[in-house]
Order: C-alpha cells, then structure tokens, then sequence
C-alpha cells in the first residue's frame, strides 16, 4: 500500500498518525518516516484498511485496541542508554600497560 492511500484510509477512519501510533504502540516518527519509502508495510496496511472499514459501518475500534496489551515495539540498532551512537560491536579491553609486549 502507498503511504498516500495509508492517509486516506486513516483519514476514513477518523484517526490521526499520532492516534494510530499509540492505538499500535508505535513511535509516531516511525510511521511518518515511511513517507520517505513511499510505502508502508503490509500489517499496517491491513491495520489502516480494517480501521476504514469499520469507520464506514460506525463501529467503535478504538477502545477495543485499548483494552488489548500491545507490547511496544523495540527500537532497533545497537542504542544503548547513556552511550551516543549505541553499541553495535562488543567493548574490547585495551591493555595500556607499556610493559606487557
């Protein structure tokens, strides 16, 4: 699905990015950011298309996905918290002992 019918079909349903990210447990960036891909992927897709639908028949959704426990997804990367730029690779010890050749 484009992004642009993505928009349409939340647009049908009445909901914001912001409002369907939270309704997910998605960061808003991450669904704004795929404007810049064009495309979304398919089980947002399928989210945004049955959120329309049920829009079109006046049937409530919202409350309904409240009450399911929606595990946030995780970040991916190697962020680390205190550490910029995460960590992708493991800490190497480094000798700096002048004596130990």
């Amino acid at each position: 699905m484009t992004y642009d019918e993505f928009l349409r079909q939340l647009g049908k349903a009445g909901v914001s990015i912001r409002e369907f990210a939270e309704a997910v447990k998605m960061n808003r960036n991450s669904v704004t950011n795929l404007a810049k891909q064009g495309e979304v992927p398919s089980h947002l897709a399928v989210m945004a298309t049955l959120m329309g639908l049920l829009a079109d028949h006046h049937i409530q959704f919202l409350d309904a996905l409240a009450r399911i426990e929606i595990k946030p997804k995780k970040p991916r990367g190697g962020a680390a918290k205190g550490r910029f730029g995460g960590t992708r690779q493991i800490d190497l010890s480094l000798d700096t002992d002048a004596d130990h050749h």
